[in-house]
């Protein structure tokens, strides 16, 4: 049995998953550095321990240390997503020291891990996987002569990464010498390891991603897709589920891939398999996330299930409490991700003390946050700050449930992208479905253009987007 949770994570995820373990009546551990010690997940649980050496210290990357913790106080550890969530070394410490590590094996964690292999792997296993190299490009020679043969434009992607660190999209060689030497540069930087593979770049596709969960008996069900096409600088910032492109055929077909898939390589927890999906209803399998995806909550607002729960079940040795035929996708969700960011000055970071917090309320809204009024954001950690999710019985319902929640929803003291995403959820590309993914825009967003990625944004000359957005007088002025 777990009779302890500790999360070896922080803000908003630490949150959610200390919440869920309130509800199953499992005591909590809580981990935090100088830069945290007043943070709402150190005073949340039952217990905190600092990990910073100093004040200067603000790493939460401390297996070692984190191991001890657990040890100490006999608890299991759930890595949340980011840090150590998908470090194949730490899961194996666990299992080696004997702590329950609440997620999948380490050496199913240390084959998906390695893109080319995880490609490899799903090939065998049936799965398209997008045209490209098994194994890395060594160098900027060996990068054009295999992007002359899969054929530009292509992506160069981080071998080891995630999270659209030391990803590059190359349209000619005369672009390559450039991308490849950022590509890897920021693979190193984030990774430890500037390893660079080649993918063909999928023209005008859709981002689609199929949440599946697997005990450690074989069983294996999915829980639908989640389309996340809208991203800027590589990283989702709107999701929703189910998709409104996906056509029921495809996404039949597509679940049913996912599902044999892990069930070849033996995966249990909680993961999810992305793809890329072009106009033709076509996918392609891109890589798989072994663990808790930032994006959950709109799967579990849709089907029910709480994947945190069900994952500390499966770490505990549990079957899986439910088969497929018990799960099924009801009404529609959609997820915003709030940064503390501005989006009047290209998204820029936006640090500093949150001096006034209204969070929206009501009917068929939940907001995973860890901020409050006093909460200091800090330049040393990830910008989301908070994940608003709305649900309703169909997408334009979603749709404008969500829109409530965020004119509601009052952030001062720092910018943050809650007029961006209303500017989104007003845009007549969005409001029909017609997104897909890009990687720039140049001018902002247009009605007459699909949405974006939205690397570099500048909204168009004229825009209004008040300094103060997000209080009611200016939020009613920009969108009556």
């Amino acid at each position: 049995m777990i009779k302890k949770v500790l999360v070896a994570n922080r803000g908003e995820i630490a949150m959610r998953i200390f919440r869920t373990c309130r509800v199953m009546n499992i005591p909590t551990v809580a981990i935090y550095t100088h830069v945290d010690r007043g943070a709402l997940h150190v005073r949340y649980a039952e217990e905190a321990y600092c990990i910073s050496e100093d004040e200067a210290d603000t790493s939460y990357l401390k297996p070692d240390l984190i191991l001890e913790i657990a040890k100490k106080t006999g608890a299991a550890i759930h890595p949340g997503y980011g840090f150590l969530s998908e470090n194949a070394d730490f899961a194996r410490r666990c299992e080696e020291e004997g702590v329950i590590f609440i997620g999948p094996s380490a050496d199913v964690i240390a084959k998906m891990g390695i893109k080319t292999e995880a490609r490899k792997i799903m090939k065998e296993a049936g799965v398209p996987v997008v045209p490209g190299t098994e194994k890395p490009v060594t160098d900027i020679e060996d990068a054009k002569k295999v992007a002359a043969e899969v054929g530009y434009p292509i992506m160069l992607k981080a071998l080891a990464g995630g999270g659209g660190k030391g990803m590059r999209l190359v349209h000619s060689e005369d672009e390559m010498e450039a991308a490849f030497r950022m590509s890897r540069s920021e693979a190193a930087n984030s990774f430890g390891n500037d390893a660079i593979y080649i993918e063909k770049y999928i023209e005008n596709p859709h981002h689609i991603e199929v949440q599946v969960l697997g005990d450690k008996y074989g069983n294996v069900i999915h829980l639908y897709e989640r389309e996340c096409s809208i991203q800027r600088r590589n990283q989702k910032v709107i999701e929703e589920a189910p998709s409104p492109f996906v056509k029921e055929a495809a996404r039949q077909k597509m679940l049913a891939v996912a599902v044999e898939a892990c069930k070849k390589i033996g995966y249990y927890s909680a993961g999810t398999l992305e793809f890329m999906m072009d106009k033709d209803q076509n996918f392609y399998f891109l890589e798989m996330n072994t663990r808790l995806q930032v994006e959950h909550l709109v799967t579990e607002e849709t089907t029910g299930v709480d994947l945190v729960r069900d994952m500390i079940l499966v770490a505990a040795g549990n079957r899986l409490p439910y088969k497929q035929e018990d799960v099924a996708c009801r009404g529609h969700a959609l997820e915003c991700r709030i940064y503390a960011e501005d989006p009047e000055n290209n998204f820029m970071p936006s640090p500093g003390v949150i001096k006034v917090r209204e969070a929206p309320e009501g009917r068929n809204v939940r907001l995973d946050s860890a901020a409050y009024a006093g909460f200091e954001v800090s330049l040393h950690y990830d910008p989301m700050i908070a994940k608003l999710c709305t649900w309703g019985r169909t997408r334009e319902s979603a749709i404008s449930n969500m829109i409530r929640a965020l004119r509601e929803y009052k952030i001062l003291g720092i910018k943050t992208t809650i007029p961006f995403h209303l500017r989104v959820l007003h845009n007549e590309t969005f409001l029909k479905g017609n997104v897909w993914y890009l990687l720039a825009i140049p001018h902002g967003l247009q009605p007459s253009l699909p949405i974006l990625s939205l690397r570099n944004v500048r909204f168009p000359a004229g825009s209004f987007i008040p300094s103060r957005a997000n209080t009611r007088e200016n939020v009613s002025r920009l969108y009556p």
